[in-house]
């Protein structure tokens, strides 16, 4: 008796299509990536090769294992790996990102976020441009967050014309860092002159014992044990250079010196304690805001 389908039902064709074809297999389920940690062990499955992840060299794109005799062999990064058996497919760690530091260069807490302040009214002068790019190498983030403008006055000779054009009073403080400042220097006389003055309270003058801002870079940085002596008859910076073996024939030459050495200042630790201390002295008084005084 042959059987009727039923209304809207539609049989199957059990003949359908090549019967010589192989069977249909199930999609496989995507290798899982791993990252090539130290010490990760893993199977090459070609060679049967099987030890812990000791390198992992993301430009070349391979990864070095060592076995349990201390035997090493490199392999492609990607699949053809096994994990605890399982077919894993390894992959170069990601790198971590990069910390924000915690730190200035000057030593001091950084805010992440924290925006310049407007500048303020009071300044810190220094002698020469050498001098104000060091202490912005070291001190930039912590004047910006102060709002403190650095200024070179081109040698200490201009300091009282400068500061009879800034006025300095209440709210507009003057910090001055000088070469040179021992006694009997005509950078000590020029400083007592000013704290004698009618400026003296809202004018601090302060410097270190180095001919030149120079010497305040520790000579470590540079692979040297101390720095040069120089005769007093030969100008100081030409004198180094050439003590040191360096072009200082042009201004361009001393130019490329002082580059170099401020390339090795990468913190207050690459810089002499008595530089150190006396730009500190001299951000504490033109951000000191005594009872009485109020911003210009």
């Amino acid at each position: 008796m042959t059987r009727t389908p039923s209304a809207g039902r539609v049989p199957e064709d059990r003949y359908r299509g090549d019967v010589l074809a192989a069977p249909a297999r199930p999609a496989r389920a995507a290798t899982e990536g791993v990252e090539a940690v130290r010490d990760l062990v893993v199977e090459e499955v070609i060679t049967g090769w099987c030890g812990a992840v000791v390198r992992c060299d993301r430009d070349l794109h391979t990864v070095e294992l060592e076995d349990r005799k201390g035997t090493r062999r490199t392999f492609p990064l990607g699949p053809g790996f096994l994990l605890e058996g399982r077919p894993v497919l390894l992959q170069a760690p990601v790198r971590p990102r990069p910390r924000a530091a915690s730190r200035t260069a000057s030593g001091s807490v950084a805010v992440p976020g924290t925006r310049a302040r407007v500048a303020r009214a009071s300044r810190i002068y220094v002698e020469g441009r050498h001098d104000a790019e060091l202490v912005e190498r070291v001190w930039g983030a912590d004047l910006r967050v102060e709002g403190v403008v650095v200024e070179y006055l081109e040698g200490v000779d201009h300091l009282a014309d400068r500061l009879a054009g800034f006025q300095p009073g209440p709210g507009r403080r003057v910090g001055v860092l000088v070469d040179h400042l021992v006694p009997g220097s005509k950078e000590t006389r020029v400083a007592d002159a000013i704290h004698r003055g009618r400026d003296g309270d809202y004018v601090l003058v302060v410097g270190h014992p180095y001919v030149d801002v120079w010497q305040a870079v520790k000579p470590n940085r540079l692979g040297l044990a101390v720095w040069p002596n120089v005769p007093r008859s030969v100008p100081w910076k030409h004198g180094i250079c050439q003590a040191l073996g360096w072009p200082h024939r042009t201004s361009a030459d001393l130019a490329a010196a002082w580059r170099r050495i401020l390339a090795a200042v990468d913190s207050y630790a690459d810089l002499e304690p008595a530089l150190l201390g006396r730009v500190e002295e001299l951000i504490d008084f033109v951000t000191a805001e005594p009872r009485g005084e109020m911003e210009a």
